[in-house]
């Protein structure tokens, strides 16, 4: 396997699609700032390339390839959807993907000032997804277990960077989480992965959702905290009045997820700051404003 420092280029770019996909070769080419797992490249107008960069193995893009075409079919917002598919080669030994570009803002990077009609948008989006996953769905790994099991990841952004004077709060919030009790529904379609950095805006509200590599079949509390993650003050409330579907226990750990998902951007934007592999600097601002929302409850 090759390193996660290996260079992609835009030269490799394009010799992949020249082996694999000529009739794609000679579309515009550019890079796409950020990803973490993924390097991004934009294909002319309408198209992307996922190419593999930190991640270690092909599961995530091969899930997004099986499933992402069924789901773009029934939800209401754009999510990138699989057109072609790269092999690994002699000169990238790693999957690629040729997908479906959604348009707009990366949230880290904008902004969200139609707060009613983003906290509307997203809870249809999610009453959309959150159908009943059939049998042979992904099942939940680090992503989708009971907060009560992800002590030891709370622990370590906790110590990191949460802030002395709200530390009792977070707490607070994280031991309600933890002694709530399990999702008992059927297993349903969760995004898993829900954070400014994997939606889209445009003319102030959500426009798209991107980045489905921890898909999986299991409790909807793991995009239910997307309510505090994404939405402007007070869009918590709004939103669950319109998703309409959770009950005490799943905000619950919806709101401790989101107290989690807060200080882990708070780590990721502080590495950034420090210059470390993989940092995003504009993260910290995004989840310290999250961990506010989220310590006003809704």
């Amino acid at each position: 396997m090759i390193e996660s420092t290996f260079e992609i280029s835009e030269d490799l770019v394009r010799d992949l699609l020249r082996e694999q996909h000529p009739d794609l070769a000679e579309l515009p080419i550019r890079e796409v700032p950020g990803g973490w797992g993924n390097q991004m490249w934009r294909l002319g107008d309408e198209l992307a390339i996922r190419m593999q960069r930190m991640d270690t193995g092909p599961d995530l893009q091969l899930k997004e390839r099986r499933w992402l075409p069924i789901l773009a079919a029934r939800l209401p917002l754009p999510i990138p959807v699989p057109v072609r598919n790269g092999a690994p080669s002699e000169r990238f030994p790693k999957i690629w993907t040729v997908m479906t570009w959604v348009e707009g803002t990366p949230l880290d990077h904008g902004s969200i000032t139609r707060g009613d009609h983003a906290a509307e948008t997203l809870s249809g989006f999610l009453r959309a997804l959150h159908e009943e996953a059939p049998a042979d769905a992904p099942t939940a790994s680090a992503f989708g277990a009971h907060p009560k099991d992800c002590t030891d990841g709370f622990e370590h952004f906790f110590r990191a960077v949460a802030p002395a004077e709200l530390a009792d709060g977070i707490r607070e919030v994280w031991g309600e989480a933890v002694a709530a009790p399990a999702w008992e529904g059927r297993p349903v379609w969760v995004h898993g992965d829900l954070h400014p950095a994997n939606v889209v805006v445009a003319d102030g509200t959500l426009a798209g959702v991107v980045d489905f590599g921890a898909l999986f079949a299991g409790d909807p509390a793991w995009d239910l905290a997307a309510a505090w993650l994404l939405l402007p003050a007070g869009g918590a409330s709004q939103f669950f009045d319109r998703y309409a579907r959770a009950d005490e226990a799943a905000v619950r750990r919806a709101r401790g997820l989101a107290a989690m998902k807060s200080l882990f951007l708070m780590s990721m934007g502080r590495n950034g700051d420090r210059g470390l592999p993989g940092g995003q600097p504009n993260w910290g601002p995004a989840g310290r404003s999250a961990l506010d929302r989220v310590l006003k409850g809704l």
